[in-house]
């Protein structure tokens, strides 16, 4: 007698591959200046005022710029994986599609024109999670003493949405 299996494992999986490709288009990186940053600015603009200006723009130069040390650490923006990482954010896209169908097609068992089980599904999740990973520690673009990234909240759901993968494929292999 054939022993129905449970469908957790694919669903695990498909929900995962649809966050990991949801994730692509989240804040993966909050930007903010840093301590340097904020003095040069500072600077700059005190100097472009004292050059250009008269003694009116030169006190608001100065009484704004007084300010800018206050933004130092402070998050100003996000960025996202599609945005900096255009080419990883295409291979993470594909490998969400590639788990997501792969996942489908293991839920219905339509395995007629491939087969497809957990073992394929958890290995696009491995790979999807080493690249998430890799930009975890290796940020892109060249540091700079003015600007920092930090990391956001749609690099864990990315990595989350990864292991998701792999749990689905293994889960469903037992």
């Amino acid at each position: 007698m054939v022993q129905a299996r449970s469908p957790l494992g694919p669903v695990v999986a498909v929900t995962g591959a649809a966050l990991l490709a949801l994730s692509v288009f989240l804040p993966w990186y909050s930007v903010s200046i840093t301590a340097t940053g904020a003095a040069y600015a500072q600077q700059a603009m005190s100097s472009v005022a004292q050059q250009y200006g008269n003694a009116t723009l030169q006190a608001a130069a100065d009484t704004v710029g007084s300010r800018f040390s206050a933004l130092a650490g402070h998050p100003l923006g996000t960025v996202t994986a599609h945005e900096t990482l255009k080419t990883l954010s295409v291979v993470l896209l594909l490998l969400a599609a590639a788990a997501f169908v792969g996942a489908l097609v293991w839920l219905a068992e339509a395995n007629a024109p491939i087969e497809v089980d957990g073992r394929q599904v958890a290995a696009a999740g491995v790979v999807a999670a080493l690249v998430v990973l890799f930009r975890m520690v290796d940020h892109p673009g060249a540091s700079s003493a003015f600007v920092s990234l930090s990391l956001s909240w749609g690099i864990w759901l990315a990595l989350v949405s990864s292991a998701a993968i792999v749990a689905g494929g293994v889960i469903g292999r037992r």
